[in-house]
């Protein structure tokens, strides 16, 4: 008996009492089912989601390849580390994944838990295939919350806060963020400028980039950009990571961001959409930069658990059998032309941008100036969720409104979506 109080109100409290306060939660709600596009909490709330877990579910919650996937395998086994004992859903996944990536040369995969790890293992990769230590990123990235994570991020605020020192030997070079003022041109510069001023470029082993800025704001890096940059890294003979974490598995209209610029990196991290809400990331690449550590200095305990490998496999068969490819395209065309069309009707919404249907729409407080409106996003979030709407925020002054609707959301819960945005956001702006 609660005594009249909510399920959600009691949650709430236990979550006060029992868990560290580092653990920011967005919405103050308590999901207990989730099927595609639609959420459901303990007090019978419904709401659609435009968050997809921070661009975990493209194929949508409880896809049914995927709820399938994990029960077979549930059957059969559900842990025996591949470093003892392998199985075949590890391999078959890195057979497909080395086939979707793009590049004709040949590649290897391997498989592990969370975004940060892939990421880590990344650099060590590279540290390892050019013997050279260095590593430069960019500002406003974001890749991972581990110590070496944490160091390759561009954004001190809420991830760095007193957790160093940090690791050594990484540097940052500015983001082409062209609404703030970065053009490619200037941020190539500015990096040519880094390798005669903080670190000469035959000691950098990798550079490492995200196609698309996730937690930086949806800042999609120009096609011009990503082509002049691997041809440094060519000439350098850098390797060139693209970060696909939250970019990948058909958030922008293509499996890989990446590919949207006729680049090919040497090295891919993924995780998050790969495997349909299952924790399960991974690093792509040349075979012969892949092959570069020696037996031992790659792994982990849990390291493409094969719950998780059968749902990645669910995964790309519903990208292939449901051509969500063209989905997301379609997806991405229609919403964008909708932001677009608000953003003429708000002078509030100095931005609209993105790939496919990642998008991003930067709030300011007036359009000359682009000062920063954070709270404008932020009261947004919460009438959106009362209107039964689940939204995100991100960049560098948190005024950024993101977008991460599963792929296979209905006509109708879409339209029915995207009428409360705009009803809210022109509810907050005029009040």
């Amino acid at each position: 008996m609660l005594d009249h109080q909510s399920r959600t109100e009691a949650l709430l409290q236990s979550r006060v009492k029992n868990i560290p306060l580092g653990v920011a939660n967005i919405h103050p709600i308590m999901i207990v089912q989730a099927q595609g596009a639609s959420l459901w909490d303990v007090d019978g709330n419904s709401y659609i989601d435009f968050t997809g877990g921070i661009g975990v579910l493209n194929v949508g919650h409880s896809h049914p390849r995927v709820v399938q996937a994990v029960q077979t395998q549930l059957e059969l086994f559900t842990h025996t580390c591949f470093q003892v004992g392998m199985y075949e859903v590890y391999i078959r996944l890195a057979e497909r994944l080395n086939a979707a990536a793009p590049g004709t040369f040949p590649k290897k995969t391997m498989l592990l838990t969370s975004g940060a790890e892939a990421v880590e293992n990344a650099i060590k990769i590279a540290r390892a295939s050019t013997q050279r230590s260095a590593v430069i990123a960019f500002t406003h990235s974001f890749h991972g919350r581990t110590l070496l994570g944490m160091s390759l991020t561009g954004k001190a605020t809420g991830y760095k806060q007193h957790f160093g020192p940090f690791a050594p030997e990484i540097y940052h070079a500015p983001y082409p963020y062209e609404y703030r003022g970065w053009s490619s041109e200037q941020a190539i510069l500015a990096l040519k400028e880094l390798f005669h001023t903080q670190i000469t470029p035959d000691q950098v082993a990798a550079i490492i980039i995200e196609p698309v800025l996730g937690e930086g704001g949806f800042v999609p890096a120009p096609f011009e950009f990503l082509r002049e940059l691997r041809s440094i890294t060519q000439q350098h003979g850098i390797l060139l990571i693209a970060d696909e974490i939250q970019s990948g598995f058909g958030r922008t209209g293509k499996m890989f961001a990446i590919e949207h610029s006729d680049v090919v990196p040497d090295l891919i991290t993924v995780a998050k959409s790969l495997a349909g809400g299952l924790p399960l990331s991974g690093v792509i690449g040349r075979a012969e930069v892949m092959d570069a550590p020696t037996p031992g200095g790659l792994g982990g305990t849990y390291a493409g658990n094969p719950l998780s490998c059968a749902a990645g496999l669910a995964v790309l068969d519903a990208f292939e059998q449901e051509d969500l490819l063209t989905r997301s395209q379609q997806l991405g065309n229609h919403m964008m032309d909708y932001c677009r069309t608000l953003s003429h009707e708000i002078p509030e919404i100095g931005d609209v941008r993105g790939l496919g249907p990642m998008i991003g729409l930067e709030f300011v407080h007036d359009r000359q100036s682009k000062e920063p409106a954070p709270e404008l996003v932020d009261q947004i979030l919460v009438d959106a969720r009362k209107q039964g709407l689940l939204l995100l925020k991100a960049g560098l002054y948190g005024n950024v409104l993101r977008i991460l609707v599963p792929l296979v959301i209905e006509e109708t819960l879409l339209s029915q979506a995207l009428e409360t945005l705009s009803t809210v956001i022109k509810g907050v702006v005029s009040a």
